[in-house]
């Protein structure tokens, strides 16, 4: 389950060159609105130390990672809500990702020109929340006419729920704020996906400062921290053009030694990701042995047939039983023999709800 984010934020925020760090893809980057057209996709690897220290251990033919998808979207200006610069077109690909990676311009450069001639990251965060919350209030008004006949003509509870859940809403949006501000039952929020709203979407707000902010931000940043202290979402600081700097450094030698340099523990683009998968709660569970060591993506929350059916469905269909290893015991011990030796797989049912960084082994029968 590839986790896809978006990359949103006005023209010459610095959305192309992040996601030429994240992604060997190279979008072009130039001086001037709309230089994105086509949304870029990247497909990038998800850093984690464990894989590397299990492939040391078993030694496998093959090393897997989990991936993101990294969609670069044009720039938005105001009016996209409207049509406004292939506004529509930008807006539907918004609809298609998991998450909203928004850059903000954090820096001064007199060079690099801005939409709205000064540098106002929050303004700038106002403006694209303004078009998106326009289009949700649109997508809400029209669908909520449709649902208020339903209900008039059935005593469908659902359809009752999503009346009251729309005017909700639509409350919410004409005040200013976004869908996401809207506090819901477990229930509620199931009923709430099918709106599709782009503002329900989770938010990273991605700082792009300079680099001698890099590792403490500056006062544009405090603004932001400020500005969305209400909202549920998470803040990252990161010099992209440095980032790009370092992710052209073959060697990882070169590259420790740069962040060195800056006082920095690990490449920006590896925290943006790590935050990415924090906002959603997403975790990983691991699959080692000598044919393969390999990472999958799941859900806070996930019991073990469905872990089982993100590597294949016949796995879920016919879950017998889970195998289980604590990754540190797997790491202390050196291997699966020496695991089970020690009394340390714990064999589990379709109740168990797996844990980040369980090493799993599935038993099925289909």
């Amino acid at each position: 389950m590839a986790l896809k984010c978006g990359i949103v934020g006005l023209p010459n925020v610095g959305k192309s060159t992040l996601f030429n760090c994240l992604s060997s893809a190279k979008a072009q980057s130039a001086n001037f609105p709309f230089c994105t057209i086509e949304p870029n996709m990247g497909v990038i690897t998800v850093p984690d130390e464990r894989l590397i220290k299990l492939s040391e251990i078993d030694k496998p033919k093959k090393v897997v990672p989990t991936t993101v998808e990294i969609l670069d979207i044009a720039g938005l200006v105001k009016g996209a809500s409207k049509g406004e610069g292939l506004g529509n077109q930008f807006l539907a690909n918004i609809r298609e990702t998991d998450a909203i990676i928004h850059v903000l311009r954090c820096f001064e450069n007199d060079n690099i020109t801005h939409v709205d001639g000064s540098i106002n990251p929050v303004r700038d965060k106002e403006v694209i929340d303004t078009e998106l919350q326009l289009k949700d209030l649109e997508t809400l008004e029209s669908r909520l006419e449709k649902f208020e006949k339903q209900a008039k003509h059935t005593n469908d509870p659902k359809t009752k729920k999503m009346v009251e859940l729309a005017k909700r809403y639509i409350a919410v949006l004409e005040q200013g704020q976004s869908a996401r501000t809207v506090e819901l039952t477990s229930e509620e929020k199931k009923i709430a996906k099918e709106f599709f709203l782009l503002t329900n979407k989770p938010v990273l707000y991605a700082c792009n400062v300079d680099e001698a902010s890099a590792k403490t931000g500056n006062q544009h940043v405090e603004a932001v921290k400020e500005a969305i202290k209400d909202e549920n979402a998470e803040l990252l600081v990161i010099a992209a053009a440095t980032e790009s700097d370092i992710a052209e450094l073959e060697e990882y030698e070169e590259k420790q030694l740069f962040l060195e340099e800056l006082g920095l523990e690990e490449p920006g683009v590896n925290k943006l990701i790590h935050s990415a998968y924090k906002l959603l709660n997403l975790h990983t569970f691991f699959t080692t042995g000598p044919d393969e060591s390999r990472a999958w993506t799941f859900t806070e929350g996930t019991k073990a047939p469905q872990a089982a059916g993100i590597i294949h469905s016949d796995f879920e269909k016919g879950f017998i039983r889970a195998e289980v290893i604590n990754y540190d015991d797997y790491v202390r011990l050196g291997s699966e023999h020496a695991c089970r030796d020690a009394g340390k797989i714990a064999v589990e049912g379709k109740e168990y709800v797996v844990k980040d960084g369980d090493i799993m082994h599935f038993r099925f029968n289909v």
